[in-house]
């Protein structure tokens, strides 16, 4: 007996958008963690980088939660994430001249991971799908 093989994304209408928009994501992250200081807003008071990161990462692995549909999966992008919130600190000491890497901004980019990859364990990641069904 074969065995089909799961599908990469959960059963969305429209993959393509929500593929892309994860992607878009993604982009806009590397993109902004690579500006010049110079070209990012002040910050309103301190340590509220720390949140940003965490949040960007919480939002970026909680939606390869919702988007793909198997647990493997959620756990290599995981991981992925982590590495790429690692690398763009170095990135950022090694590449710009007004940024510097900062260890613990990779920390609250692995805590983000580590809160958005939770969703895999709750009803919550199907809510990417459960939207994409009532949407015309």
């Amino acid at each position: 007996m074969s065995r089909e093989a799961s599908p990469l994304l959960r059963g969305f209408r429209r993959p393509a958008l929500w593929l892309g928009a994860w992607l878009a994501l993604v982009a806009a992250v590397v993109t902004a963690s690579l500006l010049p200081a110079a070209e990012l807003p002040a910050a309103p008071f301190d340590g509220v980088d720390k949140l940003e990161h965490f949040l960007a990462y919480a939002v970026l692995a909680a939606g390869a939660v919702m988007l793909f549909a198997r647990g493997g999966i959620h756990w290599l992008l995981a991981i992925a994430l982590v590495a790429l919130g690692v690398g763009l600190e170095f990135a950022q000491g090694a590449l710009t001249a007004s940024r510097q890497a900062d260890a613990a901004d990779a920390l609250a980019n692995t805590l983000g991971v580590l809160a958005g990859a939770s969703l895999g364990w709750t009803p919550a990641r199907l809510w990417l799908l459960r939207l994409d069904a009532r949407l015309p």
